[in-house]
């Protein structure tokens, strides 16, 4: 992303003595800095006019990005790290936050939100291609590239709101958990498809079979270990035993998903979903929260930076034909996830089901690792790669409130 960033005095702040490749100590220092005040100011003006905070967190990030301020570079190793564990301890205080048994109870109808989720917006987004004349295999990526579901946009969101334990809530997360799951498959076939022109049925089963076998099987490990490992923790007199015990078993099983293939945030939501069973369940929350403080705005800030505000600029020849194009998948990627919400059913309990579809929109950065994906193997070009980003921008921007007023 280094071509988004110019030369500006607070760049040049956070810059000052940096080494090759990477922050100073001191760069890293003005970059938290930045990124606290600008989150928590931005976010408090945000809840002042009725908004999540979530929403002034992602604008503060394209006010320091590399098209207004040049304060904060998303790319950057060092920033880019602390972001990937920001997420990681999103969906484990998620995961904590959830009730195993109600979204296994609620498991069948986040499935069916999950799969319409993804052949909704596969379906439309392929069509548009199609109705632009575009080939068959790009028609396909950026169908695919429209399937996406980042969950830490929605799952801070019903947190802020206090409805993370609504029926609502646990549909969508469990929906977004299985559509992480899924979208992992999905993206290995389409880079398999670009790069080498096919897939075989036998990968594409083998693949799936994997997701979703390591997801049951984290949450067996995890509800057999959790309780020993509570209780063990419980007994030492080591200060912060319980804190690092519990994030020992988020990271295990979080490595443990990368080592299969599939994605660390499923490990870490297994783990909090195997400790929410246990005694000390309130307590490793409390412990939690000021880590999650922490960490997770340096996340959202990060995908805020990575906007490019020019891509908004109406005056820009180069740039109308990518808004208009943008503007097709734009509707194409709304409706298809506001139509999977009403896929959910639950009998005896009247369901919000626009708002489960709602909560399905955002991409988020899985929506740009796709993207990338074409960009890089040449299944889509450059105009197409940059609808396909300001899709994903404007669908992480118009969730939280979208989401805020369908749940009131």
């Amino acid at each position: 992303m280094g071509e988004l960033f110019v030369v500006s005095p607070a760049s040049a702040f956070v810059a000052a003595a940096a080494p090759a490749g990477g922050l100073s100590f001191v760069g890293l220092l003005a970059a938290l800095t930045a990124i606290y005040i600008a989150s928590k100011a931005l976010g408090e003006a945000a809840e002042r006019i009725g908004q999540p905070a979530v929403l002034g967190e992602l604008v503060a990030g394209v006010l320091l990005g590399g098209s207004v301020l040049s304060f904060l570079d998303p790319g950057e190793h060092t920033i880019h790290m602390l972001a990937e564990l920001g997420v990681l301890i999103l969906l484990f205080e998620i995961g904590l936050e959830s009730d195993l048994g109600e979204l296994l109870r609620l498991g069948p109808q986040s499935l069916m939100v999950a799969l319409a989720g993804m052949a909704f917006p596969f379906a439309l987004g392929w069509g548009v291609m199609a109705l632009l004349g575009a080939t068959s295999v790009t028609g396909i990526f950026v169908g695919a590239t429209l399937t996406a579901t980042s969950i830490g946009i929605t799952a801070r969101v019903l947190a802020d709101m206090g409805k993370i334990g609504s029926p609502e809530a646990k549909i969508i997360i469990g929906a977004a958990v299985a559509d992480d799951i899924l979208g992992l498959v999905v993206l290995a076939l389409v880079k398999g498809l670009a790069e080498e022109g096919s897939v075989s049925a036998a990968s594409a089963l083998r693949m799936t079979l994997l997701a979703i076998g390591f997801f049951g099987a984290a949450l067996v490990v995890g509800r057999l270990a959790a309780p020993r490992l509570v209780k063990v923790a419980s007994a030492m007199r080591v200060r912060g035993v319980l804190l690092v015990s519990s994030l020992s078993l988020a990271f295990v099983l979080a490595i443990s998903a990368h080592a299969v293939g599939s994605a660390t945030i499923v490990g870490a939501f297994a783990a909090g979903l195997a400790l929410a069973s246990t005694e000390r369940k309130v307590s490793i929350e409390e412990r939690i929260r000021p880590l999650s403080d922490f960490f997770v705005p340096i996340f959202f800030a990060s995908v805020g930076a990575a906007v490019d505000v020019r891509f908004f600029n109406p005056f820009d020849p180069g740039r109308r034909r990518t808004l208009a194009v943008a503007g097709l998948l734009l509707v194409a990627a709304l409706a298809g996830k506001w139509v999977a919400g009403f896929f959910a059913y639950k009998k005896g309990t009247k369901l919000r089901r626009s708002a489960i579809g709602v909560g399905m929109i955002p991409r988020g950065e899985v929506g740009l690792v796709f993207a990338g994906i074409g960009l890089s193997t040449g299944v889509v070009a450059g105009d197409i790669y940059s609808a396909i980003v300001v899709v994903v921008i404007l669908t992480t921007f118009v969730a939280p409130p979208l989401l805020r007023a369908s749940l009131k």
